[in-house]
Parts: structure tokens; C-alpha cells; sequence
């Protein structure tokens, strides 16, 4: 740890600096964070292996993002997470590193094989580095999350959500599965362990996981929020249309109503189709 002269000399030595020099180091230091933190991210070759059709709409409000998405293979079953940390920009980074780094730890050490279980382990190792304990003056940070562990055959999903559900349309209907209503990290109650829920798929599913950014995104004539309601309708209209096709009309979708409003909050859509 730093001693607390060398972090006045440092902060002296940056203050010093002309401002445009401070500025461009600034900007270089979270690209090169931006790098660091899309690298973490699984790639497209690890996603094509577990997912015939899907599409990750992944929309940072800065060059680094607190939503994160993740996947894994362990046992023959598919793991799969949309993430949305406190904050973005860098508090929500730092959070999202920690995110991915811990359920990677979790699934490969003994992996539980339950959402629920995962999500409560996770919740132990974020409260540990964070020293949640409670307090009125420490961190409050957390992670809103939705996962789905796809079983061996496709017949069923488990899925366990904090704050975040999951979408199914199914025959032109869609149906909500809700999420318990507490973070992955301290909460304003006493941690209740997370639940989770069955549920028999069919082929031609199509599942949608996703952070609060699209639908709390301010825009529009009135400069309003595009708000839960025409978001699920809007996926409703755009199910049957091709992966990609979807993820362009998201894209357009909130590019357009967004118009000359600032992008509040980072965005993040992982759709996908039980083949």
C-alpha cells in the first residue's frame, strides 16, 4: 500500500502538469483500461461455441462500462450473465473486473452447478473485498444480474436474477421471469439466500438478459425515459427478425431516441435462441 506522502506527491505531480497534458493522459489511461476490460470479456470464438444464435448489444457510456456480460461450459451445461455493476466509468469497471474475476474463480473451483448458489457465492466474495459488514458509512456497491445455466439436453434453464429478470417470448408472448429484489453485495436488509427457477424451454425460445440502461435512457420529443413497457414491446415486434437484424434495430432503436441526449448509464442486451 502507498504511503500517504507518495500518494500527496502524486496527486502534487499530476495537479502540476498542464491541463491538456492531463487531459490526453486522462483519455489514453481508460482506452487503455477499455482494452484491458473488453479482453476479459469472453470473445466471440468462446460465444459461438455455446450459442448457435444470439446477439450482445454492448453500449459503455464511457471507454470502460459496469455492465459486463459473461459465459462458461462446465459439466456439459452453458452458464450465461448480463451484469450491471454500481456506477459506470471506472468505479463501475473496477466493479465489473472483480464481477467476472470472482465467477470465474467460483465455476472453476467445485462450480455449485446452481444459479442460486452461484449468486450467493458470489455475493460472500464481493462483501469480503469490499468489507461490507453493514456499516452506515461503507460501501454500498453492488451487482444487478440476471444468469441462466442451460442444462446438458436444452429442455431446461435454471435462472437466478438480483434485481434483473429474464425475458422469454414464446409464441408471440412474452413472458417475464422476475429476479429477487437485492443486489449481489450488501443490502438494505439482511441477505436472504437467492432463489431460482425451472423452467422447461422449447425450441425456437427466445431469451433476453439486460441491464436498466436501454429502457432508463432519457430521449424522445419530451426527453422522457424510454421506459420497461414499449422496450418489451419493442422486442415483442423484432423476435422472429435475424440475431444481427435485432441487435441493429436496438441499436437504431436507441440512437434515435436518444437524439442529442447524453447516454446516462451504460447499456447492455444479450439475447439468444434455444436452437
Amino acid at each position: 500500500m502507498l504511503h500517504p506522502e507518495d500518494i500527496k506527491r502524486i496527486n502534487d505531480s499530476f495537479r502540476a502538469a498542464p491541463e491538456k497534458v492531463r487531459n490526453r493522459e486522462i483519455t489514453d489511461s481508460l482506452r487503455y483500461a477499455g482494452l484491458i476490460q473488453q479482453a476479459m470479456l469472453p470473445s466471440t470464438q468462446v460465444i459461438d461455441k455455446l450459442l448457435s444464435e444470439y446477439f450482445i448489444l454492448f453500449m459503455p457510456k464511457s471507454f470502460v462500462s459496469g455492465d459486463f456480460y459473461w459465459v462458461a461450459y462446465k459439466n456439459k451445461q452453458r452458464y450465461i450473465v448480463a451484469a450491471d455493476c454500481t456506477g459506470h466509468g471506472v468505479p463501475g469497471a473496477l466493479m465489473s473486473i472483480m464481477g467476472i474475476s470472482f465467477l470465474n474463480e467460483i465455476t472453476s473451483n467445485g462450480c455449485p452447478q446452481m444459479s442460486n448458489r452461484i449468486l450467493n457465492k458470489l455475493r460472500e466474495k464481493i462483501m469480503e473485498s469490499l468489507n461490507q459488514t453493514g456499516e452506515i458509512n461503507e460501501s454500498k456497491d453492488g451487482i444487478d444480474l440476471s444468469m441462466c445455466i442451460i442444462n446438458k439436453d436444452k429442455t431446461s434453464i435454471q435462472f437466478s436474477g438480483a434485481n434483473n429478470p429474464l425475458y422469454i417470448i414464446r409464441n408471440n408472448k412474452l413472458l417475464e421471469i422476475k429476479a429477487d429484489s437485492m443486489p449481489v453485495g450488501i443490502n438494505a436488509v439482511s441477505e436472504e439466500p437467492f432463489s431460482v427457477t425451472d423452467i422447461k424451454i422449447r425450441k425456437n425460445d427466445i431469451l433476453y438478459m439486460f441491464s436498466d440502461g436501454f429502457p432508463d435512457q432519457f430521449g424522445g420529443p419530451d426527453g422522457k425515459k424510454f421506459k420497461y413497457r414499449p422496450f418489451k414491446q419493442l422486442l415483442l415486434d423484432i423476435h422472429k427478425r435475424k440475431m444481427n437484424e435485432q441487435h441493429t434495430i436496438l441499436r437504431n432503436t436507441i440512437n434515435n431516441w436518444m437524439g442529442n441526449n447524453e447516454q446516462i448509464d451504460d447499456i447492455l442486451i444479450f439475447g439468444f435462441k434455444i436452437i
